[in-house]
């Protein structure tokens, strides 16, 4: 088992920038892929960026250019630098993993919500 806390959300002005974070604890070892997805309201949920225990990155088209994906040298925490947000940025971001094995399973933080306000 893996437990996610991300951290870091809020209230901020469009333009301005933030920084999420995501920390894992239990079986740290079953974890090679870290990431972040949001869910904005009355949308799907969808990926944001990832970052591989090997650390390679991907981005959504929507946030490249301005987002990185970074992560402590222990591989137990994600970060994501957000900048120039813009209200379309809204929504609940959540931390997850996915397995060192394929087909295991993954895990998802409770989300920490951010608002941009235009």
């Amino acid at each position: 088992q893996v437990q996610l806390v991300e951290s870091g959300g809020g209230l901020v002005q469009a333009g301005e920038s933030l920084r999420l974070s995501c920390t894992a604890s239990g079986s740290i070892s079953s974890i090679n892929d870290m990431g972040w997805y949001r869910q904005a309201p009355g949308k799907q949920r969808e990926f944001v960026a990832s970052i591989s225990r090997n650390g390679y990155t991907y981005y959504a088209d929507s946030v490249k250019g301005r987002a990185t994906i970074s992560q402590d040298n222990a591989k137990i925490s994600v970060f994501l630098q957000l900048n120039l947000l813009t209200p379309e940025d809204t929504g609940v971001y959540f931390c997850n993993t996915l397995p060192v094995v394929p087909g295991g399973p993954q895990y998802w933080g409770q989300g920490t919500q951010v608002t941009v306000s235009s």
